[in-house]
């Protein structure tokens, strides 16, 4: 009988077995686009070995946005079993499935150690986004209990993880201490004892202070677009690639595979039939680690997300482009330029938008700032010729040591 530490035996296979199974299914993949009626994809045949997936063309946010544009909503790909319809900025529209753990996040979920009997408190947010649905679909997956509690109303969060006796936390990283703190404030005693995060960098600090708490927090790393990318485990030594998904480190802008252990772009090619992405492009970037993971699982090991391949930045658990920054400057015909900063006080996000112009008052961009951007945060003006001319119209002066 498998051992109840992996989700399957998938976990702990050979490599041999590992790259045979991933090349026929990245063949059958590349079999649905070929026949898919009216694709935008071209049809680039079949590889006879794994590493020939590098010659392939990268795919990139902006060409699906464009392909879904001229063909909504997904662009011509060959799509099946769509339950949901998503938005993501852009916007780019993904669809979603309910079969069984189809974002692929259950594994990550029994790595953290939920499962029959927990209840999951599921704090990502369930509207136009799939954050939510991604995370309901894996704790189903593992036998437990969701309440889909989403963002806000931290009182009512309090009281409903009192009252249904919540053993689990699912949501962006900080959003547990908002919720934690409250339930202090209110003199509530809650259950969590496990947290499964992501949509943002877990700092060691806040790991450490839910420990301090009795709370186990890992992260996963995901997007709308893929699933399940990669996740840790209890060994805490870097990021395990998932089984439903094949990962490559490029050089950005190029496509082209980095020397191993060299930060590079993250390119993935999901084996999802129903939903047929190869070599699509993060924007993130990170780095293989060596060797194999001291749990027992056998696929390559990532070091976790380091950064933007661009300057495309997720603060508060949302992305923030420099298309939204230039949006922004083009609502207002005195504004010159704008800079986005993210920082963090005390364990969470914190947004700064430095706004430069000749003429203006702080609340005057609120609003503008709200619609462009989605987040609110600090609004600075400054006079014009001022910010710095360094390229940058996003900065992220967070530290991720």
């Amino acid at each position: 009988m498998l051992d109840k530490v992996y989700y399957d035996d998938l976990e702990t296979r050979s490599s041999d077995a590992r790259h045979a199974a991933q090349l026929d299914a990245v063949n059958q993949q590349l079999a649905r686009v070929a026949a898919a009626e009216g694709s935008c994809l071209p049809d680039i045949g079949k590889l006879k070995y794994l590493e020939d997936l590098a010659h392939l063309p990268v795919l990139r946010k902006s060409e699906l946005a464009k392909w879904q544009a001229e063909k909504p909503p997904f662009g011509g790909m060959p799509v099946a079993h769509v339950a949901h319809v998503f938005q993501s900025p852009g916007p780019i529209y993904e669809p979603g499935g309910i079969s069984h753990d189809w974002w692929r996040m259950g594994r990550f979920l029994h790595a953290a150690g939920f499962g029959p009997g927990d209840v999951v408190q599921n704090c990502f947010g369930y509207h136009l986004t799939p954050a939510g649905m991604i995370f309901e679909n894996g704790a189903r997956a593992v036998g437990a209990t969701v309440l889909p509690a989403g963002t806000g109303q931290t009182e009512l969060q309090v009281t409903a993880a009192r009252d249904v006796g919540s053993t689990a936390y699912a949501g962006t990283p900080d959003y547990l201490k908002v919720i934690l703190d409250k339930a202090d404030e209110m003199g509530v005693t809650l259950g969590i004892t496990k947290a499964a995060v992501g949509g943002g960098a877990l700092f060691p600090s806040l790991r450490q202070h839910y420990a301090d708490r009795g709370i186990s927090c890992m992260q996963s790393y995901a997007t709308a677009d893929l699933g399940n990318i990669a996740y840790e485990s209890p060994a805490m030594e870097g990021m395990i690639v998932d089984e439903g998904v094949i990962v490559e480190i490029v050089t950005p802008g190029t496509g082209d595979p980095v020397a191993p252990g060299d930060v590079g772009e993250v390119i993935v090619t999901s084996l999802n039939p129903d939903y047929p992405l190869i070599r699509f492009a993060t924007g993130d970037m990170s780095a293989v680690m060596p060797g194999q993971s001291p749990c027992g699982r056998t696929n390559m090991r990532i070091k976790g997300w380091m950064g933007r391949a661009d300057q495309t930045t997720k603060i508060k658990g949302m992305f923030v482009r420099p298309e939204q920054v230039a949006a922004l400057v083009a609502k207002h015909d005195e504004v010159a330029r704008a800079r986005v900063i993210a920082r963090r006080e005390g364990e969470q996000d914190a947004l700064t938008v430095q706004i430069e112009t000749a003429e203006g008052a702080p609340e005057a961009y609120a609003q503008s700032v709200a619609e462009t951007l989605k987040l609110r945060g600090v609004i600075e003006v400054h006079a014009p010729g001022s910010l710095p001319r360094d390229g940058l119209v996003i900065e992220d002066q967070r530290s991720y040591d």
